[in-house]
């Protein structure tokens, strides 16, 4: 896998320049257009659900334009077939041999709309596409393009005639995301811009190439996410297994996509380390489309969304410096990232090349009390024996040999009892 060439900074100015031009031609919530962007470079796949007319279908040609990539749009329907969306193998009369007629999928962006419209036959064609980046056909394989995303609507209403999505449909969605309706401000920002322009759809220009998207999504695979983190994002899929109000919680694959989108954000953000923040703000778009409520939660018109910030309020969030390395659980730091790191006692590497030493095995190699000889021996662990005559006594001037004969060992020396005990007392005044 080859390494990319954007710096984090430089990054997070691309996505601020997607983001912006985007903006110029759809009235959305940064929060959305931040989710649907963190999928995208995520490597993964964005699901849409909202009531019509919210600007679903623009939001995913809009983006696409933006990213200067290939746009298609596949309109479901229940007579759709698979080989509408994959490709078939077509008879040519003229060479007298099948050959393969690409189907819609074989884009960068593949806008399924109304997907729970379709039959889950035709839904299922989509799963090896979005799982493998590759369609099969009559046995062959056939390879998609770079970057390939599929961004999938479909409308909560009208539910007559629709086909839910199954489980494992919805759980190879990295983001699941919702537009809901504009502000005040928002749909008069609208109206003006549909009068200053002469066309029913908006468009916009490429801001970056496809080359662009591509490094993002390798700098997104060089993020350093420590082991905290990594724990924290764990601990939060548990327990919505835990939860009483659900009967399937995020599952392993699940953990993995929440870890991906988790740092697309730090992306994003322009940084080379993942927080807890960034878990907290992907948590919702990538862990409530894959719970599944019990019977009484369903009556109960539970939101699931309910139950994800109940795990976040539950769960204790982890104290995590960005310079440190991650600490294993046998005391060892990992060194991720390339980047200069410290042991976990924040002292650093003495530059000879050595593994930093641990906490352990630091206390380890203090002595217990006095000075340490260069031989490993504690001085005071050694005999006394006495000076030779005429040998000047090399013992420091604070520290007498021994008691005076004359000078009883109960005698305070200097620094009495009294004077000790002024001093604390003055200390507890001052305290007080």
């Amino acid at each position: 896998m080859n390494e990319s060439s954007l710096t984090p900074e430089a990054a997070a100015g691309r996505c601020r320049d997607i983001v912006d031009r985007v903006e110029e031609a759809v009235v959305v919530e940064r929060r959305v257009l931040y989710e649907t962007l963190a999928g995208i470079i995520a490597r993964g796949h964005v699901l849409v659900e909202d009531v019509p007319g919210t600007g679903k279908t623009v939001l995913a040609r809009v983006l696409a334009e933006s990213l200067g990539l290939t746009f298609t749009r596949i309109q479901f329907t229940p007579d759709l077939l698979p080989a509408d969306v994959t490709g078939s193998n077509i008879y040519n009369e003229h060479e007298g041999n099948f050959e393969f007629a690409e189907g819609p999928v074989f884009t960068n962006v593949a806008l399924a709309d109304e997907i729970n419209r379709a039959p889950p036959k035709t839904q299922a064609a989509l799963l090896e596409s979005m799982e493998e980046r590759q369609v099969s056909i009559d046995g062959t394989t056939h390879d998609l393009p770079e970057p390939f995303v599929v961004i999938a609507t479909q409308n909560p209403v009208e539910q007559e005639g629709t086909f839910r999505l199954p489980e494992a449909q919805r759980d190879r969605f990295s983001v699941k995301t919702s537009m809901g309706y504009p502000d005040v401000d928002g749909e008069m920002g609208l109206l003006e811009m549909r009068a200053n322009r002469r066309t029913l759809a908006p468009s916009v220009d490429p801001v970056v190439t496809p080359e662009t998207v591509l490094e993002l999504q390798e700098l997104a695979e060089d993020i350093r996410v420590d082991e905290k983190v990594r724990r924290y994002i764990v601990d939060l899929a548990r327990a919505t297994r835990a939860d009483d109000r659900t009967e399937i919680g995020v599952s392993p694959r699940g953990v993995q996509r929440v870890f991906e989108a988790v740092r697309a954000s730090a992306v994003i953000d322009g940084r080379e380390y993942a927080t807890p923040e960034d878990v907290k703000r992907m948590a919702r778009a990538t862990m409530s489309h894959r719970l599944i409520l019990t019977t009484e939660a369903t009556v109960e018109n539970v939101d699931p969304d309910d139950i994800v910030q109940s795990v976040l309020d539950s769960v204790d969030v982890p104290a995590v410096s960005p310079d440190a390395p991650s600490v294993s659980a046998n005391g060892e730091a990992s060194v991720e990232g390339g980047a200069e790191q410290l042991a976990p006692n924040g002292v650093s590497d003495d530059g000879d090349g050595s593994r930093p030493k641990t906490a352990v095995e630091q206390a380890d190699s203090q002595p217990a009390s006095g000075n340490q000889r260069d031989d490993g021996q504690d001085e005071q662990a050694q005999p006394v024996t006495d000076t030779p005559a005429g040998q000047p006594d090399d013992t420091p001037a604070d520290q007498p040999d021994d008691t005076p004969a004359d000078q009883p060992d109960d005698t305070p020396a200097e620094g009495s009892d009294d004077t000790t005990d002024a001093e604390l007392n003055d200390l507890f005044t001052d305290d007080e």
